[in-house]
């Protein structure tokens, strides 16, 4: 079955930014890469804001599809902290391997939302519901700051999905235990006060 249309014109824009960079982002070059007839990205997305709102969004919705409690909250069965771990790891995990695509796609829009203030409001409004998430299991796991803590942990997460794809680090993937440990470590020194 073929995906709707703005699925199939987000994912080829993803792909795009993902091997040109922004650059290499046009509403012609979307239609070429999708198979789709002329005309098609500006029938959708009249404007490159537009077509960047379209792409953020869609990067979300991926990178999200795998793991239930972004759709379904958390369930009261697993710790917060346990869940924390496991989510966090294997969606880095995901985010450096099989994902590696959709985080070099995020990290050129992050880029670009420093300069566009509409990209900037799209990307904090989708960011937001990672860091309300973040923000309830960490208050059931005990902390006194679960907003704060909740910064902190994204803050982490991101500087190791950079890392790991785009700077020092970009030649070594970590495996799941280690990041699984390295969460749980980060965890520890956050709600245990050690930070």
């Amino acid at each position: 079955m073929t995906p709707p249309r703005p699925t199939l014109i987000a994912d080829a824009a993803i792909d795009l930014i993902a091997d040109a960079g922004l650059r290499g982002l046009t509403h012609r070059a979307v239609d070429e890469a999708s198979g789709l007839p002329a005309g098609s990205t500006s029938n959708l997305a009249r404007t490159r804001a537009a077509l960047l709102e379209l792409v953020l969004t869609r990067i979300v919705e991926r990178e999200t599809a795998d793991y239930p409690v972004f759709t379904e909250g958390p369930p009261s069965a697993v710790p917060a902290r346990e869940l924390l771990a496991e989510v966090g790891a294997a969606a880095l995990f995901q985010a450096l391997t099989t994902g590696r695509r959709l985080t070099l796609a995020r990290l050129e829009l992050a880029l670009e939302a420093t300069r566009r203030p509409e990209l900037r409001a799209v990307y904090d409004r989708l960011g937001a519901r990672f860091a309300d998430l973040a923000a309830v299991l960490l208050a059931r796991a005990g902390s006194t700051d679960p907003t704060a803590d909740a910064r902190r942990l994204i803050r982490w997460c991101d500087g190791m999905l950079f890392n790991a794809t785009a700077g020092s680090g970009h030649w070594y993937v970590p495996m799941p235990e280690e990041l699984r440990g390295e969460v749980t470590r980060y965890l520890s020194a956050l709600l245990d006060g050690e930070l």
